[in-house]
Parts: C-alpha cells; sequence; structure tokens
C-alpha cells in the first residue's frame, strides 16, 4: 500500500498493555512529569478556510453525507445528520448548510504545528487463484480459528479499543504467532485465495483491502477482518537500516524494484514486519470498499485518520498537494483508520482502485492542514493526555 504503509487496524503490540499497567508503580522523589493533551483544537473562522471548487465542496460532501447511516443514533452527529438529508445537491445550499450547523477547528500539535504528513492508499489489484497450483501458491488467510482476543478495557479504561491477541496453550494464553512464523509454518485459518507473489500478499497486507484477479475473469474482493496483535513495521524502514534505500526513495514502487532484484532476501524483509493481517470476503459492488466506519470509501473524498484525535464520522476541510505539487484543497469525510495512521495533524486519501489510484497513493507523501468541522454546541472530543519523560 504506498508509502504509508499502514492499514493494521486495531493493533497493539503485546507489551504495550502491560507497560500501560505498570505505569503506576513508580518510586521516589524525582521530577515531576508535566502532562498535556497529544493535540488541540484551535478555533477558526469560515473565512480562514482555503478556497474550494464546486465539485470538490459537492463530491466531499457527498462522500460525508453517505455516512449519515451509521451516524444518525450518533449522541454528535445524529441531529446534523438528519439535517444535512434534504440539503439540496448545489454548492450554494451545502455551504449555507455548513455554516449553520458547524463549527471550525484547525487541528494543531501539542506544540502549536499545524502542518502535518498527508500519504495515500488505494484498493489494488492483484492475480490469484481459488484454487493452489504450482503459479498461485501463496496464502490469503481468513482469522485464524485458535486466536483469542482480549479486551481490557472494562477493567482498564484508557485501554478502551485496544485488545490482546493470542493462542491457548494448556491454561496459557500466549502471544499469537509473528508474520514470519505465520509464512514458515501456515496457521489454523480458512483460505480465501491463493496469490502468485509474496509481495503482493504483503501489500494487500498494507493497504487492508483488495481485488483478486481470477482465472475465469471474476474478481474476488477482500477486506480487513483482524491482524495478529504483533506491532506493524514498516518494511521500508528496514530497507533504509539495511542501507538498501535511502528514506526519501521509500515508494511502494521503489521497494517492488527492490524485492525483484534481490528474490531470496525476500522472506528477510518481509520477516522485518512481525504484524500480519487476516481477511474476509467482502461483497463485490461498484463502490469502493468498506472502511473502518464499515460505508463504501469515496475515492480522492475519503481519508484514514488517528481516531484518538479525529472521531470517525467527522466532516474534515483538507489542504495538501499532490504527489506533482499541485494544490489539493477539499472536503473529506473520516471513515477509515490505519495502524501507521497515528499524530496530531495526519491523514491518509484514499485515492481509488487500480494501477492508476496505486501509482498516486504511492508517491504520495506530502505536507498539509487539517480543519475539523464540528457540529455547533457539542462538546469536543475528549484528547488523549501524554506525560513528557523526565529528563535524570
Amino acid at each position: 500500500m504506498n508509502s504509508r504503509f499502514k492499514v493494521w487496524r486495531n493493533s497493539l503490540a503485546w507489551t504495550l498493555p502491560m507497560v500501560a499497567l505498570l505505569a503506576g508503580c513508580n518510586s521516589g522523589d524525582t521530577a515531576k512529569p508535566q502532562t498535556h493533551a497529544i493535540a488541540t483544537y484551535s478555533s477558526a473562522t469560515w473565512e480562514a478556510l482555503p478556497t474550494v471548487s464546486d465539485n470538490d465542496l459537492l463530491a466531499g460532501f457527498g462522500s460525508w453525507r453517505s455516512a449519515c447511516t451509521r451516524l444518525k443514533s450518533d449522541p454528535v452527529w445524529g441531529a446534523t445528520c438528519a439535517a444535512a438529508t434534504n440539503v439540496p445537491q448545489a454548492a450554494d445550499a451545502i455551504r449555507g448548510f455548513l455554516k449553520e450547523h458547524l463549527e471550525v477547528y484547525g487541528l494543531r500539535s501539542s506544540g502549536g504545528n499545524a502542518n502535518g504528513l498527508i500519504t495515500g492508499y488505494y484498493e489494488p489489484v492483484y492475480p490469484g487463484s481459488l484454487t493452489q497450483n504450482p503459479v498461485a501458491n501463496v496464502p490469503v488467510y481468513g482469522v485464524p480459528d485458535d486466536m483469542i482476543i482480549v479486551s481490557l478495557e472494562s477493567i482498564y479504561p484508557e485501554l478502551k479499543g485496544k485488545r490482546l491477541r493470542g493462542r491457548l496453550e494448556g491454561r496459557v494464553l500466549k502471544p499469537y504467532d509473528d508474520a514470519a512464523a505465520i509464512e514458515t509454518k501456515g496457521v489454523k485459518a480458512p483460505v480465501l485465495a491463493w496469490l502468485t507473489d509474496p509481495m503482493d500478499l504483503q501489500f494487500l497486507q498494507i493497504q487492508g483491502s483488495g481485488r483478486i484477479q481470477l482465472e475465469d475473469g471474476r474478481q474476488l474482493r477482500i477486506g480487513y477482518a483482524d491482524q495478529n496483535g504483533h506491532p506493524y513495521r514498516p518494511i521500508g524502514r528496514w530497507l533504509v537500516d539495511q542501507g538498501e534505500l535511502k528514506k526519501e526513495e521509500v515508494t511502494m514502487s521503489a521497494i517492488s524494484a527492490w524485492a525483484k532484484a534481490h528474490p531470496t532476501r525476500i522472506p528477510e524483509l518481509l520477516g522485518s514486519n512481525p504484524s500480519y493481517v487476516f481477511f474476509n470476503r467482502n461483497p463485490d459492488s461498484n463502490e469502493g470498499p468498506r472502511g473502518s466506519l464499515n460505508v463504501p470509501l469515496t475515492s480522492g473524498y475519503s481519508v484514514a485518520v488517528d481516531r484518538k484525535v479525529i472521531p470517525l464520522g467527522s466532516l474534515l476541510w483538507l489542504s495538501t498537494t499532490r504527489p506533482d505539487g499541485s494544490a489539493l484543497v477539499r472536503p473529506v469525510a473520516a471513515q477509515d483508520t490505519g495502524g501507521a495512521i497515528t499524530g496530531e495533524v495526519r491523514a491518509d486519501l484514499f485515492w481509488g482502485t487500480g494501477d492508476a489510484a496505486g501509482q498516486l497513493a504511492g508517491d504520495m507523501k506530502q505536507q498539509g492542514q487539517i480543519w475539523m468541522l464540528w457540529p455547533k454546541g457539542a462538546a469536543l472530543p475528549q484528547l488523549p493526555q501524554v506525560t513528557d519523560a523526565v529528563k535524570p
């Protein structure tokens, strides 16, 4: 999936919850650490927003409104979605509706920086088969039968949305296999299809969804179902650490070219990322793949976000550039998440399906600004607090 190397949703390193559980076990009289929110929402005016074209306004608003089927009972967005139902698909009407119902907040880092990383992703199409054969022999696994998922948020609210994944050995729950072990010895899981190239599977896992082109012309659509619980580590970073690529050279195309030139080192490359994604079959349709909000993504107008900062379903105003440097300013809808999509000012723009979308997504690693359009009168999201390390 491009330069973002994302899409391990709800993933969590096995050790992270233990760190959280032990966070209170401190002793000694040391300097008091400073605690602050991970980001800030800075009140802004509509006039402060960069201008968008009527076409982009209509498309962005349409993308957001399509998700209202999932938000009609939401305490924050329910009333606004209900009011949006009868808004004509006309630029002036949409502008009037937005100004009447929503307020503008600029996203800032805790240090006050308004700029952040804007990347891209897409839905790839890879050749494959429903049966294993000498050409198609890379399995696409569904969720393993023996993987157990544990949620601790009822006891530890700070772990809301975080889950442990493991396997029972006797009465002991142990971490589930990492990617290298799964690739080596397999896993007790249904095989949805077989791909022809292990790099295709890796990129499919990074993107989180895709289509498999079958021999008879049909396409099998698959999407993210779960993950093995290990942390995501970008394979591009491994190539940089190995001195194989420079940081600024890391794109999906560059990684693919390296893999083709070094086929014997592909297992080493893939083993550097312990995370492993499991899939399920999705209904085939002309709509985009479904994101974390479980609504079809809209090419160019849906984004994956860090839900700790931007709640799913939010309408955003994005100002960035395309890979060629031309301006890209438009409203977008927060409808997806990703393991690598973290940070105060951070978004991953969905570009669509196929090779052309993949080229745009793979080359996009831009700086940009984000404004959140929030229902008037609604309390702003509660931002998580972080504590700065105390220097000895």
